[in-house]
């Protein structure tokens, strides 16, 4: 399973690293510390954390920067998040993605979950445009 730092943490609830510092040191969300000594917080803990802050309104809204080069799209509405459920059906998957304060829900194919190998606490993207959304990986 994924783990994040606190500062990719923070970025993916919509908050400064220091209020994800609090939180951690408040106990609200569970870390554990790799081989190097970073405080970690696993990918399924965060998307639940991730749920609860925006249904809380404790988020600052907004998404902080991303340290990751964007893909090359025509899509211009991105809102990277975490995945907080995947529910697969027969021919088709609903993916639910919490970015900051704003829950996404996506129907795609369950082709195209298992190829992106999609599951909850994973870092994805959701991109709208017009009335789709795309989900890109990381």
């Amino acid at each position: 399973m994924q783990s994040y730092t606190i500062g990719q943490a923070a970025r993916l609830l919509g908050v400064s690293p220091d209020t994800a510092r609090r939180w951690a040191d408040a106990g609200r969300v569970a870390t554990h510390r790799d081989a190097s000594g970073r405080r970690l917080v696993d990918g399924r803990a965060l998307a639940a954390f991730a749920v609860e802050v925006a249904q809380s309104g404790g988020g600052q809204g907004g998404q902080g920067g991303h340290d990751e080069e964007e893909p090359f799209t025509s899509t211009r509405n991105a809102f990277p998040g975490i995945i907080t459920s995947v529910r697969l059906g027969d021919v088709a998957a609903q993916v639910e993605i919490q970015a900051g304060p704003h829950r996404l829900v996506s129907l795609v194919t369950r082709e195209a979950v298992e190829e992106l190998g999609l599951e909850v606490g994973m870092r994805a993207t959701a991109r709208v445009k017009s009335t789709s959304v795309h989900i890109d990986r990381g």
